[in-house]
């Protein structure tokens, strides 16, 4: 508590790292990232299946990088390897495990951050924490038996499975397409058209029904699940029933409203925070950075641009 620092990033992922590495090259002295798993990048582990191609121009975005993290084409597995050179060779400060309740502003301007390794004061706090580490789930429950069975990523999927995948947006055509080509795959969406998706995602899961190798279960709600000789029963709405070996919902991350609500920011109808253009909040000196700034949809890229311009419109008040 006797250290102030320049500024304090909450979340270890690619707008964090971008955020702190920014702030480092750029002359911010006292720089903090705090990240509640016990790595950074934990969305890239936990969600991205081994050797996925992780690319700068996601699904046809195309990013010019900003700033001075020179992302490139990689994989899951030498994208962290770069996060990792990257945080070491400008030798960021960080607390791993370390989770953020509470963000409260002083009165001498000062952020007083509080987490589970104690409190830390700030002249600035980046909020970049993400919305996929914390996946929607189901209304309905998901019997224990079955839970083994029952993903939001891709983890534990093995060649030639059943597999249904719930949801109608990009993650959700991604799995399907990649699973088809080794699994008997079924994609069920609650609407009769899936409109959410970027249109690379829509032009490569219309030619994977088309070809057979995804089918479409689509107009179509869940009621239920139930076990089945160790399975997954699956009970839609419209009175049919089907088993798979496996059930994958990727139905989106939510924005943290509470944890935002909290540092006293301003949500709009829907509980996104309000961004100002150079990704303020309505907290003057709280940033927010990654997908829950304008919906980025998962760009490594953006995020850190995001990182860059913080940085910059804090340098630029000082």
């Amino acid at each position: 508590m006797n250290e102030i620092y320049d500024i304090i990033i909450i979340g270890g992922g690619p707008g964090g790292i971008g955020s702190a590495i920014e702030a480092k090259v750029l002359g911010l002295e006292k720089i903090l990232l705090l990240e509640k798993s016990d790595n950074h990048s934990d969305t890239i582990r936990r969600f991205y299946k081994d050797n996925k191609r992780v690319d700068k121009d996601w699904q046809g975005q195309i990013v010019e990088i900003e700033g001075n993290v020179p992302f490139s084409d990689g994989t899951k597995e030498t994208t962290l390897d770069f996060f990792d050179k990257m945080i070491d060779d400008h030798e960021i400060d960080y607390h791993f495990n370390c989770e953020v309740d509470k963000i409260t502003k002083e009165e001498n301007g000062l952020f007083r951050v509080r987490s589970s390794k104690g409190e830390f004061l700030a002249k600035n706090v980046v909020i970049a924490i993400g919305r996929m580490g914390k996946p929607n789930k189901p209304s309905y429950k998901i019997p224990p038996s079955i839970r083994k069975r029952v993903n939001f990523n891709l983890d534990n999927c093995s060649k030639g499975e059943k597999i249904l995948i719930v949801g109608g947006g990009d993650s959700a055509t991604e799995y399907a397409v990649e699973l088809g080509r080794e699994n008997d795959v079924t994609l069920n969406y609650r609407r009769d058209q899936l409109t959410r998706p970027n249109p690379t995602n829509v032009k490569n899961i219309t030619e994977a029904f088309e070809s057979g190798l995804v089918k479409p279960k689509l107009g179509v709600d869940i009621e239920s699940l139930e076990a089945e000789h160790g399975l997954v029963k699956v009970n839609f709405k419209d009175g049919t029933s089907e088993i798979y070996d496996r059930v994958i919902y990727a139905i989106g991350g939510t924005t943290p409203v509470d944890f935002l609500k909290s540092a006293n920011l301003e949500l709009d109808a829907r509980g996104e925070p309000i961004i100002k253009e150079n990704l303020e909040s309505s907290v003057d000196g709280i940033y927010i950075a990654g997908d829950i700034a304008f919906k980025s949809g998962g760009s490594i890229a953006i995020a850190l641009n995001h990182g860059y311009r913080i940085v910059n419109d804090i340098i630029k008040k000082r």
